[in-house]
């Protein structure tokens, strides 16, 4: 049986069925064709006068035939994107167990005040006397973040984590060469438990990158650093707490370390969340930490445009902080330092246009504001609280690769478990999205074998916690009883089941094209 789109009814779609439909629907659970396949050629949802006669001005670049895209009616428009965004896994969803990736909870407080006329309407070419309660916030959240970190500087303009990095890197780097040893300090060192970023950052502005190898225990080892160490050495990359969802015991050392061999320490600060409040980098001896604000201050994951990850820096890096910052003004007020030449420190130069995604600041400064010093405590203390929650009620079941100790923010699972079951690691993440469940972190750290890191943050309720442990345990003692057949086909239940995600990598389909006519059945 064809439904409309020309399609057998029940084909790729949730789960078998004794009572086709002909649209292919069952009840709310819809399924939504492509845009190409819904939309009209030739039509359009907005009425448009005539233009009057224009002469042409692309040197005779003009499209010559139909641009081949599909008309929709507005209903038709705003239908298609909320039937897909049903289809898709969020934080007001469900718990979302993604490990370093802190999906907490975006508070809507923190969405009206992004909202708010003045922020959520400047513009980056206003004239600076118009814009004076924007660079107030802007300069409050700096002083917030350099306070939770004990750093001297603040660098606001990265967009996102990444970004934070190439920021942080490179004021490590303009450093070494304003001592003259560009040439010569030119090795980073990145712990294999890294995140992937550290050493593409490192090697995409030049740095060659050495490995540090983490010991038995998931933790770097002060030693393994000094064996490398030399006057080659321009910095080292150190997550803290770790991707194994640890809190590095040596870090104070590893921080003199490398600092009496001239080099600089960079933190990757991904993880913050759990020490926010109990823990300032600053003191740890860290010369730079970009901070994810989508992470560590629930600004939203996305968010409609750029992220924002700040770059906190210390005494040693603060005079290179790049353009454009906000200072105070001579006349009172504040004022945009757009120009390297205006600024009476040393900036490494502009990494972006403008300044950043003033919705993040807001939503970031009031989370903040409303939390207080006390509530970011709590927020970093209940994350961990609920991460060794996880760990105590599934440490008999699930294999924990360093042992059954305290983690932090999240806790780190390998497939030991599931040896000799016949399911694998990807296996039981899809399980989990026919329970209900975005799957957890898969395959990283890259040191622990079929990793399963979890990472439910402080939003959760210990009912909610409850129910996804019970949800893991009927999983795991499923697979060690023999029903592998519940793994290796799930999901059943998703809008679309599982992918061959091989091929797709392989041979990917960037281009939509016309099905084949289907020729009707004969009577």
């Amino acid at each position: 049986m064809l439904n409309r789109q020309g399609r057998p009814s029940s084909a790729g779609e949730a789960g078998t069925t004794t009572h086709p439909t002909f649209t292919g629907n069952k009840a709310l659970a819809q399924i939504e064709p492509l845009l190409f396949e819904i939309g009209r050629y030739g039509t359009t949802g907005v009425d448009l006068d005539e233009p009057d006669d224009f002469q042409p001005r692309l040197g005779g670049l003009e499209r010559k035939e139909a641009i081949g895209l599909p008309g929709l009616s507005e209903p038709e428009t705003m239908r298609h994107y909320v039937r897909l965004s049903q289809q898709n896994y969020g934080i007001d969803t469900g718990l979302f167990p993604l490990g370093s990736c802190t999906m907490k909870h975006n508070a809507r407080l923190n969405e009206r005040m992004a909202r708010l006329p003045g922020f959520a309407d400047v513009h980056p070419l206003q004239p600076v006397s118009t814009v004076q309660g924007a660079l107030e916030l802007m300069s409050e959240l700096g002083r917030y973040l350099v306070t939770l970190t004990n750093m001297t500087a603040v660098a606001l303009s990265p967009k996102a984590g990444a970004h934070g990095e190439l920021c942080g890197m490179m004021a490590i780097k303009a450093a070494i060469e304003a001592k003259g040893e560009g040439a010569t300090r030119n090795v980073v060192l990145v712990p294999d438990s890294a995140h992937g970023t550290n050493p593409a950052t490192a090697a995409l502005i030049g740095f060659k990158v050495k490995p540090v190898p983490a010991r038995e225990d998931g933790s770097v080892h002060v030693e393994d650093v000094k064996k490398l160490l030399g006057p080659d050495v321009a910095a080292i990359m150190l997550t803290n707490p770790n991707t194994c969802g640890l809190f590095e015991p040596q870090v104070a050392e590893i921080a003199k370390a490398i600092h009496d061999a001239g080099a600089y320490f960079y933190c990757d600060g991904a993880n913050f969340n759990a020490i926010v409040g109990k823990a300032k980098p600053g003191d740890l001896g860290v010369d730079a930490m970009h901070i994810n604000l989508h992470k560590t201050f629930s600004t939203p994951h996305g968010g409609g445009g750029p992220g924002s990850g700040p770059v906190v820096l210390s005494a040693r890096l603060a005079p290179f902080a790049p353009v454009p910052f906000v200072r105070a003004g001579k006349d009172g007020g504040f004022e945009l330092v757009e120009q390297e030449s205006d600024a009476a420190e040393k900036p490494f130069g502009r990494m972006t246009a403008f300044h950043g995604q003033m919705g993040m600041y807001v939503r970031a400064l009031s989370y903040m504001l409303s939390h207080g010093a006390d509530g970011m405590k709590q927020a970093s203390e209940d994350a961990v609280l609920n991460a060794n929650y996880i760990r105590a009620g599934l440490a008999d079941l699930l294999s924990l690769p360093f042992g059954n100790k305290p983690c932090m923010h999240e806790v780190l699972f390998d497939d030991a478990w599931l040896k000799d079951t016949g399911v694998t690691t990807l296996d039981v993440a899809k399980a989990m999205i026919d329970e209900g469940y975005h799957p957890m972190t898969m395959y990283f750290p890259l040191v622990v074998h079929g990793a399963m890191l979890i990472e439910p943050t402080e939003s959760e309720s210990k009912a909610s916690l409850d129910l996804f442990i019970a949800t893991l345990r009927d999983l795991a003692m499923a697979a060690k009883n023999g029903d592998k057949e519940r793994f290796t086909g799930a999901p059943y239940h998703a809008p679309r089941r599982r992918l061959d995600e091989t091929r797709a990598a392989r041979n990917p389909v960037l281009k939509w094209t016309p099905p084949e006519p289907v020729a009707e059945a004969a009577e």
